[in-house]
């Protein structure tokens, strides 16, 4: 008699979007430890393309209460940043909101030129060696929802904040926090937060495999990636609902190199997760790596820190295997 065996190929396990924190910036789910901004002096290889970083925030249109952007660390000299022959570079960080901070098309760029200042600027502050706010909390606001620029494609209000490095030639490592409370972490709910261009620190083993979620809109048939000064330090393993592991191209010490993916059927309207898994040995330490994505256009797409549609899960196949006992 032939019996079959019923074999689950893979599962890529994921969590639900209604679990997901998206108002820390890193995100809980992405685990990369800091975001990281060099001053405008520094060497790329340090591994900061442009020295600018833009995140923009998502605040639901049926929120009304005040809002606060807090940062954490925001001082450029303590033990969590990283020092170049002595620290001396000083941050400006900037929340814009208004008409045009999102929707401008120099906003949604990857590089700090043209209009990417575009909307009204709300507040901003230049931090060098500031002890007091060294692996502390400095908070931004609060801020009327409605400052923001709203936009119907999620139904709700953008908020711009830009880093960057404006002196000096160290890396400032950081996180953001969009709270509903001046003085502690509490989320929005329903809030998000997204990036074009990802700059940003991996961890210092092998161990922790960091991961960021590009969104694929509607219409995308192609996504090409670009990842800038990765060291050669492991892989890019690229997954989705409908995809077991695509490899991307990576790059080594102060070049890019990019690589592109078809996208199928499935995968339009959500986000795809991909993992930066370090090699063994020898241990790469410190390495900041930059990140972009586009769709067959050349239009920038989004990396959100909550997924659109969830972290993807793998839709594994059943497969029957005959066997002949």
């Amino acid at each position: 008699m032939r019996i079959y065996k019923f074999i689950i190929l893979f599962l890529f396990i994921g969590l639900s979007s209604r679990l997901i924190s998206a108002q820390q910036v890193p995100a809980e789910v992405e685990n990369i430890p800091y975001l990281v901004t060099f001053g405008n002096e520094a060497e790329t290889y340090w591994g900061d393309d442009d020295f600018c970083q833009v995140f923009f925030f998502l605040i639901p249109e049926d929120y009304s209460d005040p809002v606060y952007i807090r940062v954490f660390d925001p001082d450029c000299g303590g033990k969590v940043d990283e020092i170049n022959f002595g620290f001396d570079t000083q941050t400006e960080f900037s929340i814009y909101g208004g008409v045009g901070c999102w929707s401008d098309k120099d906003a949604q760029g990857t590089q700090p030129i043209g209009n990417y200042r575009s909307g009204n600027l709300l507040d901003s502050r230049v931090f060098g060696i500031d002890p007091e706010y060294d692996g502390k909390w400095y908070t931004f606001g609060p801020f009327d929802p409605r400052d923001g620029e709203f936009s119907d494609e999620f139904n709700g209000y953008y908020f711009k904040i830009i880093t960057q490095g404006i002196s000096g030639n160290d890396g400032n490592l950081y996180q953001y926090y969009l709270s509903i409370e001046e003085d502690r972490n509490v989320s929005v709910e329903g809030g998000n937060a997204f990036t074009y261009e990802y700059t940003f620190r991996l961890w210092n083993d092998t161990v922790n495999i960091s991961h960021i979620y590009p969104y694929v809109e509607d219409g995308t048939v192609r996504v090409k990636q670009r990842n800038f000064d990765w060291d050669s330090d492991g892989r890019i393993d690229i997954y989705s609902v409908d995809r077991n592991n695509s490899s991307a191209i990576v790059s080594g010490e102060d070049y890019w190199s990019e690589s592109e993916i078809v996208i199928m059927e499935g995968e339009v309207g959500k986000s795809l997760d991909f993992q930066f898994v370090k090699r063994k040995t020898p241990l790469v330490v410190n390495n900041n790596v930059v990140i972009t994505t586009m769709n067959q256009y050349e239009e920038n797409l989004r990396f959100f820190t909550k997924p659109i549609g969830g972290v993807p899960k793998y839709k594994s196949v059943p497969v029957f295997e005959p066997d002949d006992e």
